[in-house]
């Protein structure tokens, strides 16, 4: 039976250490401040929102959610992130993705500050992510695949590390932060030839395909932690589930993280230690200008 991998020893610990930073914010005269904007009602953007208003409040970040109906247009979505950019109290900003086929979110991210992306949805944040400089945030499901590894004490320096998925959400950011802690990381997708022979090589299997079921049965091999990223609503069953077999891998492996329970739970707290960060460095630079 493999280890459960949850995520909220994780978080926990990371809400303490938020909360003690945000207290200070205060004492400051600053109220970390985080504006959402979700079009639609996704059943995976809701649950993800419902527990990063959860964190929100245990860290002490006021968290204000903008919704779009599921048909705006184009204009209508820029103007709501122009409204993000002008209000002085808002220090990060989370747009939930992928949008509707009739917005462009490119044109979207991009008209975004870059100082209060905190879910690296600019090119500025991206650039800084791939290539390994301080200044922008890494996307906060990829970096939250970091911190559940060091949390549970998952050697990455030598490991195989084989990573489904190659968006620019996970897959990409997330095998050159693992390539950073000295992992040798190999990026497949769904068009791999043999993925399951790729995935029963790795020591420690990400699966961020966005898929439910990409990663089935014939993927897994004793001994590997695997770290499913995927929430996929699943109309038959009524319920989120990962882009793992979950009932297959645990009885293979040596460890896995559960979905929901799982990387979902210390993403919202990675998007709160962004806000707090994207918070300090505001009044630091207010701080100057003063």
């Amino acid at each position: 039976m493999a280890e459960l991998l949850k995520g909220a020893p994780v978080a926990r610990a990371l809400t303490e250490r938020l909360s003690a930073r945000a207290d200070a914010l205060k004492a400051a005269g600053v109220t970390p401040r985080l504006a959402v904007i979700r079009v639609g009602e996704r059943p995976d953007d809701l649950s993800y929102e419902r527990g990063l208003l959860k964190r929100c409040e245990k860290v002490g970040i006021d968290a204000d959610v903008r919704v779009l109906g599921a048909g705006c247009t184009q204009e209508e979505l820029l103007s709501c992130v122009a409204d993000v950019n002008a209000d002085v109290s808002v220090h990060g900003c989370l747009m939930f993705r992928p949008l509707p086929s009739q917005l462009d979110e490119r044109v979207a991210a991009a008209a975004l500050d870059p100082a209060k992306d905190v879910d690296c949805m600019t090119d500025a944040s991206l650039l800084s992510t791939l290539a390994g400089r301080a200044g922008g945030f890494a996307p906060c499901t990829a970096e939250a695949v970091l911190e559940v590894l060091d949390h549970y004490g998952v050697a990455l320096e030598g490991a195989r590390v084989t990573v489904v998925g190659r968006s620019l959400v996970i897959g990409k950011p997330v095998s050159l932060m693992l390539q950073a802690r000295n992992a040798t990381v190999t990026m497949c997708h769904t068009r791999t030839a043999d993925l399951s022979a790729e995935c029963r090589r790795a020591d420690v299997l990400v699966a961020a395909a966005g898929h439910a079921g990409t990663v089935g049965a014939d993927c897994f091999a004793p001994g590997q932690v695997v770290v499913d990223v995927g929430i996929n609503w699943d109309e038959k069953s009524r319920r989120l589930v990962g882009d793992v077999d979950f009932d297959a891998a645990e009885p293979v492996v040596a460890a896995i993280t559960p979905v929901p329970g799982g990387v979902g739970a210390v993403t919202t707290a990675i998007l709160a230690r962004h806000v707090i960060e994207a918070a300090e460095r505001a009044a630091a630079e207010r701080s100057v200008r003063a």
